[in-house]
Order: C-alpha cells, then structure tokens, then sequence
C-alpha cells in the first residue's frame, strides 16, 4: 500500500493529546466498552459536513449514539437487490442488532449536498447530471422535494429543501419492513431535526402538523 503515508503531524499530536488527558482519565469506561460492546440508545444520521458535530450538540459519550453520517443526511428506499448500501446496512445494523430505541435524522443549514440538488434540478450543475456523479446520484432522492419547494420564493427554498431531506429520509426509513414493525411495536420511535449552524439554532419535525418547530 505504497499510496498511504503517515498521519499529519498536528492529528498524531491531537491524539496523543487525548490519550494522556480523555482517555487516561476515564480507561475503565473504554475498557467497559470494549469488552461489553456497544448498547447505544439512539442512531443518528447525519451529513458528512464537518461543522454538524454531533456528539457535541447532544454531549454525548462515547458508546451513547449509533452513528451513520453520508451527504445530505439521505436515506434510500428498502431495496433488498443484492448490491452495496451502505445507508440501508447501517439501518439494518442498529434496528436489528443493536435494537436502538430511537433513530434520529439530523439535517442542517448552509447543506452543500442539498445546495448541489438544488442546483441540479434547476438546470444549473450539468455535471451533476452526468452517470459518473456518485453525488448526482445520491441527490436523485431528493429530487421529489425539490418539486414540491420550487414554487417557494427563491429565498426560502434551500431551506426548505433542506428539510424535505429530512422529511424524505423518514419516509424512506418506513419502507425497511423491520424499521416499520419496530415503530409499529412501539417499540422504537423515528424524530426528524434540522440545525441551524449560524446560530446554534435546533427544530424538529412536528409529527402531527408536519412542519419544523423550534426546540
């Protein structure tokens, strides 16, 4: 593997930070979790961006949430056709194994993944078009919302888009027959949030009037 090559300086320094502080500090809880595994009570997913940092919004520990992140925060449909998902088998591994009681789809502001969708419904990113474009791709799922938020004026219909990812995802979810049952059992429940990153903001999806609420 002639193509790998050590980790940057300031992430070996980091590390070794955490290791004699963090780590140090709590090597009985590590220890724990390593040898009991992982009982998480809730999955999360979440966009890839790098400003949605989850286990800080929530202050959570280490072991407390499942945590799948892709772009746009998306969930496919159920489609059990023998090829590669990696979404649907993080599903499928905290619904069935881990048995969460909670999933929880987390979307945000300022999202490029949705921002590119956008775009690419609008006739504006020809190369998101193209078969070779994994994120083009991906964004097809939310090509449904787009339609329903294009009429919106131009100022608010990123932000709507954004949460149609959401709304989009849990949909989705409720199509993966062992999500549903679970749901259905009472026995897990699905919450839908969206984070607004310039101002610390958090709404969630109102179950009975469909719209986002503040927290």
């Amino acid at each position: 593997m002639h193509y790998a090559k050590p980790l940057p300086a300031y992430l070996v320094q980091r590390f070794q930070g955490w290791k004699a502080t963090t780590w140090e500090e709590n090597r009985a809880w590590y220890r724990r979790l390593a040898e009991d595994g992982q009982r998480p009570r809730a999955m999360v997913i979440s966009c890839c961006d790098s400003r949605v940092h989850v286990t800080s919004i929530f202050g959570a520990d280490q072991g407390e949430f499942f945590i799948h992140r892709n772009i746009a925060n998306l969930v496919p449909s159920y489609a059990p056709d023998g090829e590669q998902h990696g979404t649907s088998a993080a599903v499928e591994y905290a619904v069935t194994t881990l048995k969460v009681a909670h999933l929880i789809v987390l979307g945000h502001s300022r999202c490029g993944g949705v921002q590119g969708c956008h775009d690419m419904c609008s006739g504006r990113a020809p190369a998101l078009e193209e078969k070779t474009s994994f994120v083009g791709r991906w964004m097809d799922m939310l090509r449904p919302g787009y339609d329903r938020v294009k009429d919106l004026p131009a100022e608010e219909q990123l932000e709507a888009l954004e949460k149609e990812a959401v709304k989009v995802s849990l949909a989705n979810l409720m199509t993966f027959p062992y999500v549903a049952s679970a749901v259905e059992a009472g026995e897990m429940t699905l919450h839908g949030l969206w984070n607004d990153i310039g101002v610390g903001g958090m709404e969630y999806l109102d179950p009975v009037s469909g719209r986002f609420q503040l927290l």
